[in-house]
C-alpha cells in the first residue's frame, strides 16, 4: 500500500481511502515478517509535520475500524463457537467416563481370573521373596484392616466436612490404588476393586456435599471459591463451573428481590441500583471463574454465555419498568440518563474481556429512538402551542432559565439573544435534547437527533410563515390542517419572525448540535493535535448544517418579501397599481407634469426605510442579513416588473405608444430606485443590471414608434438631482431656502423647478 499520497495533501489521502476496502488497507500489516519501524521510516521520510499528523490519525482510525470489524465477526459467529465448545467439553467428559468404565471392566475381568487360584497363593514359585507375596494367614487380614481403617477415616472426614483433609485422603487412596494396580501388590484383586469402588463412592458423596454447600444462600464468596476449587480437584470441572455461575445467579436473584421500583427507588435511581448490582455480580463471577479455571476456552465460553443472558434479562427488566413509559411520552432525559448509567457500568467489564455493550445496544436502542422521536414531536407541539399566543415581540430569556446558568443576570442578559417566547421555548427544548443525547455515543443516535432537530426547525419556520398575513399557507390553514398561529400584523412583528429564524439558524442551533457531532470522539493523541483534528472534522459538518438551516430562513424571508411586494403592486380590490397605464396616459395632457417618482416607488422607498430602521435594532451584529433582506424586497418588485408580460405587451404593442413624458417618468422611477438602493447599500449587481435592462427595453419600445428617445430625455444629472430631492423630501431633510440662495448655480434652476414640482406633486 503506497502512502505517497499522504505527502501530497489531505485531499489526496481522502481519495486514496475511498478507493480501498478495509481488507486492502490491512493487507500490508498481515505478513508475519512485518517491520513496524521500517514501515514508519519509509513512509515518513519525506513527510512534513502536517502529513505525519494526518498519517497518525489515519492509522488510529484504521485500528478502530479493524477492532470493530473483529468484534462484529466474533459476535456474528459467537453462538456457533459456544455451541461447539460445549459439545467438545461434553465429548471430553464422555471419553473420560468411557475410559474409567473400560478400566473398571478390565480390572474386574483380571480379578475374576486371579480369584480362581486363590487357594494356591501360598505355594508361590520358587525363588520368590516373602515380602512380595501376601499369605493366606497374615496378608489378607492386614490389607483388610488397612482398607477398613481407610474407609472409616474417610467417612469421618466427610461427616465432619473437613474438605481439604478428605481430598488429601482420597488423593492418597487413589495413588495407592494406582501403584497396587501397576505392581500387582494388592491381592486378591477383589480388594483392589473394593478400594476403587469405595474411592469412587466417597468422591461422589464429597462432590454432592460441596454442591449442596455451594447452593446455600448464606455462603460467602470465600466459601464458594473453596467449594468450587475442591469440586474441580475432584475432577468434575464442568460441574464446578456451572455450579459457580448458578450460585452467583441465585445470589443475584435474591438481592434483586429487595429492589422494587417503588417509592424513592424509581426511574433513574432504580436503574442505577439495579445496574450496579447486576454488573458487579457479573464482575465477581468473572473474577471467580478466571481465578479458579484460568482462561480455559470451554469455561470462558460458558461464562460469556451466562453473562450475556444476565445482561439481556437485566436490560429487559429496565426497559419494562423504567424506559417504556417515558419513551412513549417523550421523556428523553430519564431514558437517556438510565441508558447512560447502564453503559457506564457495562463498560467497566471490558477490562475483564466482557464486551456486553452490544447486548444493551440491541435492547435499548429502539427504546431511545422512540423517546427521541416522541421528544421531537413534543418540541413541535409545545412550540406550536406557544406560537398560537405569541405576540412576536423580542425579549431576553426568562430569569431562572437554563440559558442563564449560574452567572449574574446582568452578565447573562448581555450575552443572551432576544427572541419571542415560542422561539425561546424551541431553543431551550433543543438544547436539552442535545445535552441528553450527546452522552450516548455508543447508540450512534447523533445523526438521527441532528436530522430530527432540523425537521423540527423546519416545522417552526413553517409556523412563522403561517404567521405572515396573506401567505398561501395561512389562507388554507383549516383545509390543510396546519396549526393555528397568531398573526404578525405589523412590520415589527414580521421582522421579529425573521430575527427568530436567523438567530436560531445562525448561532443557537449550531451551538447546541455541536454536542452531537461525530468529531467529538477523542483520539489518543496530544491535546494540540486533537484540537486541530476536531476543528478540521467539525467545520464541514457545521457548514453543511448552517446551509440547510439557512435555506429554511431564506424561505421565510422570501415569503416576507413576496407578501410586501404584493401589497405594493396590487390594490385591496385586486387591481394592479404597477401597470403600463400610469406611464401611457401622461402624454395625453398638453402641460408638462410635475416631476417626482411615482407613488408606488415612493411607498417602496418609505417601506424600505422603515424596515431598515427596525432591522438595525433587531439584527445587531448581523447587518448583512438586514442588507440582504432589503435587497431581496427591492429585487422582488423590480423582477416582477421585468417579467410582467401584460405590462410590456401594452408598452411595446399597445394601441397607445409610450410617449416622451411617460418615458421620462419611467426613467426617473428606475433612477430613483438605483439611487436610494445605492445610498442604502443594498444595490446588488443583479438588481442594477435588471434595472438597466428595463430602461433599455423601454427606450427600444419608444424607438420602435419612429421617435428619437434620446432627444426626449434630459441629461443624467437631471434624473439624479430630482431623485435626490425626492429622497430628501420623503425623509424630511429637504431645504428649499438653500435652493433659492443658489440661483446663480448652473443647476439651481433645475433644482428649484424640480423642488417646486416635487412640492406640488407631493401635496397632491
Amino acid at each position: 500500500m503506497d502512502f505517497g499520497s499522504f505527502s501530497s495533501s489531505v485531499e489526496d489521502s481522502a481519495e486514496f481511502d475511498k478507493d480501498l476496502t478495509l481488507s486492502e488497507k490491512l493487507k500490508v500489516f498481515k505478513p508475519s515478517n512485518f517491520d513496524p519501524e521500517g514501515y514508519v521510516t519509509s513512509r515518513c521520510r519525506r513527510m512534513g509535520e502536517k502529513e505525519i499528523r494526518h498519517l497518525c490519525i489515519y492509522l488510529v482510525d484504521l485500528r478502530k475500524a479493524s477492532a470493530e470489524e473483529m468484534r462484529k465477526s466474533v459476535y456474528s459467529n459467537y453462538a456457533a463457537f459456544i455451541r461447539t465448545s460445549r459439545e467438545i467439553s461434553d465429548l471430553e467428559g464422555q471419553l473420560l467416563s468411557l475410559r474409567n468404565l473400560l478400566s473398571t471392566r478390565a480390572n474386574l475381568v483380571h480379578g475374576l481370573a486371579d480369584g480362581v487360584g486363590i487357594h494356591s497363593l501360598s505355594d508361590g514359585p520358587e525363588g520368590s521373596k516373602a515380602e512380595d507375596v501376601v499369605g493366606l494367614d497374615q496378608g489378607p487380614s492386614k490389607v483388610e484392616n488397612w482398607l477398613a481403617q481407610f474407609l472409616e477415616t474417610l467417612e469421618v472426614l466427610l461427616a465432619e466436612r473437613r474438605v481439604d483433609e478428605a481430598l488429601a485422603a482420597l488423593e492418597e487412596g487413589e495413588k495407592m490404588a494406582e501403584e497396587a494396580e501397576k505392581q500387582k501388590s494388592l491381592t486378591p484383586s477383589a480388594l483392589l476393586l473394593s478400594l476403587q469402588a469405595a474411592i469412587m463412592e466417597k468422591r461422589k458423596k464429597l462432590a454432592d456435599q460441596l454442591a449442596e454447600a455451594a447452593c446455600q444462600s448464606s455462603i460467602t464468596i470465600v466459601e464458594l471459591r473453596s467449594s468450587v476449587q475442591a469440586l474441580k480437584r475432584l475432577g468434575d470441572g464442568p460441574r464446578a463451573h456451572t455450579l459457580l455461575l448458578k450460585t452467583h445467579y441465585q445470589k443475584l436473584q435474591s438481592n434483586m428481590q429487595s429492589l422494587r421500583p417503588s417509592g424513592s427507588l424509581e426511574g433513574v435511581a432504580y436503574t442505577a441500583a439495579l445496574s450496579q448490582l447486576v454488573f458487579s455480580t457479573i464482575a465477581q463471577a468473572a473474577s471467580d471463574s478466571l481465578a479458579i479455571f484460568n482462561e480455559e476456552p470451554a469455561y470462558v465460553s460458558e461464562l460469556v454465555t451466562w453473562a450475556v443472558k444476565q445482561t439481556e434479562n437485566f436490560a429487559l427488566l429496565v426497559k419494562r419498568h423504567v424506559l417504556d413509559l417515558p419513551a412513549a411520552s417523550g421523556g428523553l432525559r430519564p431514558v437517556a440518563e438510565s441508558v447512560h448509567i447502564c453503559f457506564g457500568h457495562c463498560s467497566l467489564l471490558e477490562a475483564r474481556g466482557l464486551a456486553l455493550s452490544p447486548v444493551l445496544l440491541k435492547i435499548f436502542r429502539p427504546c431511545v429512538e422512540r423517546a427521541l422521536n416522541a421528544n421531537l414531536k413534543r418540541i413541535e407541539q409545545s412550540t406550536a402551542a406557544l406560537a398560537a399566543a405569541d405576540d412576536w415581540s423580542l425579549n431576553y430569556p426568562p430569569v431562572g432559565s437554563r440559558a442563564f446558568g449560574t452567572t449574574s443576570i446582568g452578565t447573562a442578559l448581555s450575552s443572551q439573544p432576544r427572541l419571542s417566547c415560542s422561539a425561546h421555548k424551541f431553543n431551550s427544548m433543543v438544547q436539552e435534547l442535545c445535552e441528553d443525547v450527546s452522552p450516548l455515543e455508543s447508540l450512534q443516535l447523533s445523526d438521527a437527533a441532528l436530522e430530527g432537530v432540523i425537521q423540527a426547525f423546519n416545522a417552526y419556520v413553517n409556523l412563522m410563515i403561517n404567521a405572515l398575513p396573506g401567505s398561501t399557507e395561512t389562507e388554507n390553514l383549516e383545509e390543510t390542517g396546519h396549526k393555528i398561529v397568531r398573526m404578525a400584523e405589523t412590520e415589527t412583528q414580521q421582522i421579529a419572525l425573521l430575527a427568530n429564524a436567523l438567530m436560531l439558524a445562525d448561532e443557537l442551533l449550531p451551538r447546541a448540535t455541536i454536542k452531537l457531532s461525530s468529531s467529538q470522539q477523542i483520539y489518543r493523541m496530544d491535546e494540540q493535535s486533537r484540537r486541530t483534528s476536531d476543528k478540521q472534522n467539525r467545520l464541514p459538518e457545521q457548514r453543511e448544517l448552517k446551509r440547510r438551516l439557512q435555506r429554511m430562513v431564506d424561505q421565510l424571508r422570501d415569503t416576507f418579501c413576496r407578501q410586501h411586494a404584493l401589497e405594493l403592486i396590487f390594490n385591496e380590490d385586486g387591481g394592479v397599481r404597477l401597470g403600463a397605464d400610469m406611464y401611457l396616459i401622461m402624454d395625453g395632457n398638453a402641460d408638462e407634469p410635475e416631476w417626482f417618482p411615482s407613488p408606488i416607488y415612493q411607498e417602496l422607498f418609505q417601506k424600505l426605510t422603515y424596515i431598515a430602521s427596525i432591522a438595525s435594532d433587531m439584527f445587531v451584529g448581523r447587518e448583512r442579513f438586514a442588507t440582504i433582506l432589503l435587497m431581496r424586497l427591492t429585487e422582488t418588485i423590480i423582477l416582477w416588473l421585468s417579467d410582467d408580460q401584460i405590462f410590456w405587451e401594452e408598452i411595446e404593442n399597445g394601441p397607445r405608444p409610450l410617449g416622451p413624458f411617460g418615458l421620462q417618468q419611467f426613467y426617473l422611477d428606475m433612477e430613483f430606485v438605483i439611487l436610494f438602493a445605492s445610498q442604502g447599500r443594498y444595490l446588488s449587481r443583479n438588481l442594477h443590471q435588471v434595472i438597466k435592462n428595463i430602461i433599455a427595453r423601454a427606450i427600444e419600445a419608444v424607438a420602435a414608434s419612429n421617435m428619437d428617445p434620446y432627444s426626449m430625455l434630459p441629461e443624467d444629472d437631471w434624473f439624479a438631482e430630482v431623485a435626490q430631492i425626492a429622497i430628501k423630501m420623503l425623509t424630511g431633510k429637504a431645504n428649499f431656502g438653500s435652493l433659492e440662495r443658489e440661483t446663480g448655480s448652473p443647476t439651481a434652476s433645475i433644482s428649484a423647478r424640480s423642488a417646486s414640482s416635487v412640492h406640488s406633486h407631493g401635496s397632491t
